[in-house]
């Protein structure tokens, strides 16, 4: 009897000891409910009493509470004072790969909102209101319904249905020829560039990227090795003439991001002659063409290309949702089968069901009313944001890059650039949340870098009134700064 009380204190023990653990972790936090004593002895396999009894020793240390009629729950007052201490982390990278050194110097932002921000002008988010959430469901369900009752792998390309109706789509939208076979789907257009990385790169090859451009390109090209030249954007798109030998070109030619230039028919050309010249490749991310306000759509730098030169990169992420994570390249055809072993070995393919669902809503003209149904509303929410600027803000800001896509560049002309973090964390300790231009630079000087702080500011995610508000506290953090009038005190 007492072998059994004295296994059965070491059971009780060891699951008190186990919550104590989840709640210093914060698996478990203050108010999160227990399992209930029935299904906890279930899965340790003991006595509802055993489990009882660990319940009653850590409510009598204080990190379980309980009411009449209710499950324990995780006690509201367990701070970090009654958590277990947590070992350091270990910082050595020594034992990483070239390429996990690599990465372990790049910084891994946090992706999440604060509730408590009146607005939030954070690019990449865009409104659950536009999500055609009936239109979808429905195309979902009829995949359901006819999808045949077997599980396998299927073809790394991506579903052959959703690159037939990406080619008409694309025919349609953006004038670009192209077979079903030279398209392959992959989980969104950042894995495309991941394996433009992985098949056209070896350490130390070069990679010419605009300046300033997107930070996770630099970032993809970096991590493979490679010497990333960055070259200055003006209003013509990256500046093509005189570019160093290279084996590969990043460009945002149809919208340059963060800027929002248009590459010159005379820059494509440019870009082109020196891609055939170095037997380089050229990567075009088209990633918010469907967004054109004040201009006419401009046809892919892919559509001039005769040459093989051009890897076309789109998504939707833009248009229907970010957690779809489905986008698409366009490639040459002598990548083709490279691209589809390297996709087949990264992840075998794509989600199927969300690759044959975005099929039907293709095929049946619903991905493309939608498509003319957020450019509306975008376009109604890019009004309300230039009004408020020029109404609040006035000569204290300059705004560039209005014409096309889901954000804005705002230069604060009476702010200095190095106070730029000063003033976001200003704004946000009063519910605004802006987001800085800096990391749109490579970290070395720039010389096409002006000196006044700047902002990018995404829209996609907030109606008019939110707009207004959040320009409205951006100005009094302006004022704050002494800036109102654009001079910065």
């Amino acid at each position: 009897m007492a072998s059994d009380a004295s296994a059965q204190a070491r059971v009780t023990q060891r699951i008190c000891d186990t919550i104590k653990a989840q709640i210093a972790s914060g698996l478990l936090r203050p108010g999160d409910k227990l399992p209930s004593t029935r299904s906890l002895a279930a899965e340790w396999g003991v006595s509802r009493t055993t489990v009882t009894a660990a319940y009653e020793q850590l409510i009598a240390e204080g990190y379980v509470e309980t009411r009449q009629g209710a499950r324990a729950e995780v006690a509201r007052g367990v701070g970090l004072s009654s958590q277990l201490p947590r070992p350091a982390p270990a910082t050595t990278t020594r034992h990483l790969s070239a390429f996990g050194r690599r990465l372990a110097e790049f910084p891994l932002p946090s992706s999440t909102t604060s509730p408590s921000l009146v607005a939030d002008f954070r690019y990449g988010d865009l409104s659950a209101a536009d999500f055609p959430a009936l239109a979808w469901r429905k195309a979902v369900t009829g995949v359901i319904l006819r999808r045949q009752p077997r599980l396998r792998y299927d073809d790394p390309c991506g579903s052959l249905r959703l690159r037939t109706a990406l080619q008409g789509y694309l025919w349609r939208a953006r004038g670009l020829r192209c077979e079903p076979e030279r398209i392959i789907v992959v989980n969104g257009s950042q894995q495309g560039l991941d394996l433009c990385a992985r098949l056209l790169l070896d350490p130390d090859d070069r990679a010419v990227m605009e300046e300033p451009g997107y930070s996770l390109a630099r970032q993809v090209f970096t991590a493979a090795g490679a010497e990333v030249i960055s070259v200055n954007v003006d209003r013509e798109g990256m500046r093509a003439e005189g570019l160093p030998a290279a084996r590969l070109a990043y460009v945002t030619p149809s919208h340059q991001f963060p800027l929002g230039a248009v590459m010159s028919v005379g820059r494509r050309r440019e870009l082109l002659a020196w891609a055939q010249r170095s037997g380089a490749y050229v990567i075009e991310d088209d990633y918010d063409s469907e967004y054109r306000f004040d201009i006419a759509p401009i046809p892919p730098l892919q559509a001039m290309d005769d040459a093989g030169r051009v890897i076309y990169l789109g998504t939707v992420s833009k248009t229907l949702s970010p957690t779809l994570r489905l986008g698409y390249a366009v490639l040459p055809e002598a990548l083709s089968v490279p691209f589809a072993k390297a996709k087949r070995l990264a992840d075998r393919h794509a989600p199927s069901l969300e690759q044959e669902a975005l099929a039907e809503f293709m095929e049946s003209g619903a991905y493309e009313r939608h498509v003319r149904r957020v450019r509306r509303r975008n376009g109604e929410r890019r009004a309300a944001l230039l009004a408020a600027l020029s109404a609040t803000l006035g000569n204290a800001v300059t705004v560039i890059g209005v014409e096309a896509g889901l954000h804005v560049v705002v230069w604060l002309n009476g702010v200095p650039r190095d106070q730029e973090e000063h003033l976001i964390a200003r704004a946000r300790a009063v519910g605004l949340g802006v987001y800085p231009v800096t990391p749109l630079y490579a970290p070395a000087p720039a010389t096409n870098r002006p000196d006044a702080a700047g902002l990018v500011l995404g829209y996609a995610s907030l109606d008019p009134r939110t707009i207004a508000r959040g320009v409205q506290i951006l100005g009094e953090v302006l004022n704050a700064f002494g800036c109102g009038s654009g001079v910065c005190r």
